[in-house]
């Protein structure tokens, strides 16, 4: 029985693949084997002995401390793409909440009173004017799974697009419209967009890359929408820009104390993900990934661990955590040599300073085997299925 602990709300039509036979899934589960979370803030958890994976209902991570999950051999999650048509979907309402002072007019339109409101409204609806998007280049930062829809949708709305991330994968690439210029460098997309859209996770290349500098190299009146981490943006030098006019408008969907109130800023209730069909994705996906990683060993959308898929037909199958360094793996072949087990079939992958490798075996497996690899250096854990 696997034990599943709920930090945050996750909606049924993912737990319910959780078979109740196998599993014993709750809010305050203890000693769990396995945490599903979406918001909850994990950086001050103690985590047990037990605890084997993390898996994330949304893509961002920040509220997991993935350093020590790593150094515990604990596998963090996310759910790359579940929520990647909703945030499309708001992307394209903030490129027009960024042109068109829909939300000034709203609010100015809530005042009025008297028998004279639609004369006071012809009167006064000019305050609000904003120029249309179609025509207009829209730069994108980032072409993931959010970025690339964005992307493709803008043409569809008579956008010229420049797109640059480089660090896109072949999936993504092949799922972006050949229109959409590239970008070799941010400086190609700050110096030829009308409107600037970020989708990159706040990394230290990333934390406050629009800034005094990088706003210089806008073109005047540019228009920035932020639906991915609040501090890719410095908010004093977008406050700064706004002010002087050289940005006409800054759509953030991580509003702070410092961006509330601004004129010139929209700042909108993190709603990027908030959607039934977004939320019943990322559960489906969260849970999924749990129960192949704990029932087969398999590693696929960890933020710390490699990717390592073995089709898994039954079997004993060692699960080593360890670090990225030579003659981890000819350590681990040795031990089950010299015990007289059999390898059936094996992978090992690493990213960055973590490896994972996968050993499927036959025959019996004594336990001095298992305490001899937890022995190597640079093991973090050893698990075993089956």
């Amino acid at each position: 029985m696997y034990n599943i602990n709920m930090l945050n709300k996750i909606a049924k039509v993912g737990t319910k693949n959780l078979d109740p036979a196998k599993y014993n899934v709750g809010t305050e589960v203890a000693n769990p084997d396995g945490i599903l979370v979406r918001s909850a803030a994990m950086h001050d958890m103690e985590f047990g002995p037990e605890l084997k994976a993390i898996a994330r209902a949304g893509a961002g991570v920040n509220n997991i401390p993935i350093e020590k999950c790593s150094e515990q051999g604990i596998v963090v999650f996310n759910t790359p793409g579940a929520n990647a048509n909703a945030v499309k979907e708001l992307a394209i309402a903030a490129l027009l909440l960024a042109s068109r002072k829909i939300v000034d007019g709203i609010n100015w339109a809530s005042t009025l009173t008297g028998d004279d409101v639609a004369k006071q409204v012809e009167a006064g609806k000019s305050a609000f004017v904003g120029p249309e998007i179609y025509g207009k280049t829209l730069g994108v930062i980032g072409l993931g799974a959010i970025g690339a829809k964005l992307a493709n949708a803008a043409l569809d709305l008579g956008m010229k697009v420049y797109g640059h991330d480089p660090y896109i994968t072949v999936d993504a690439a092949w799922h972006l419209a050949t229109s959409v210029e590239k970008a070799a460098e941010r400086d190609d997309i700050y110096a030829n967009c009308d409107y600037i859209s970020l989708h990159v996770p706040s990394t230290p290349d990333t934390k406050g890359m629009i800034n005094k500098e990088t706003i210089a190299k806008m073109k005047d009146g540019v228009r920035i929408i932020n639906l991915a981490r609040a501090d890719l943006v410095n908010d004093d030098d977008i406050k700064e820009a706004l002010a002087s006019g050289k940005v006409a408008s800054y759509v953030v969907d991580f509003p702070t104390q410092a961006t509330v109130g601004v004129p010139g800023i929209v700042a909108i209730p993190h709603l990027g993900a908030s959607t039934p069909e977004s939320e019943d994705n990322c559960a489906v996906m969260a849970c999924a990934e749990l129960r192949d990683f704990l029932e087969s060993g398999n590693i696929k959308n960890s933020v710390n661990y490699p990717e390592v898929i073995i089709p898994y037909a039954g079997g004993t199958r060692i699960c080593v955590f360890h670090k990225n360094i030579p003659n981890v793996i000819a350590s681990i072949t040795a031990i089950l040599s010299d015990k007289g087990i059999n390898v059936e079939n094996m992978a090992n992958r690493s990213k960055k300073d973590n490896a994972y490798t996968l050993v499927e075996i036959s025959g019996n497996l004594p336990a001095d085997a298992i305490d001899a690899i937890k022995a190597v250096e640079s093991v973090a854990r050893v698990t075993v299925i089956g």
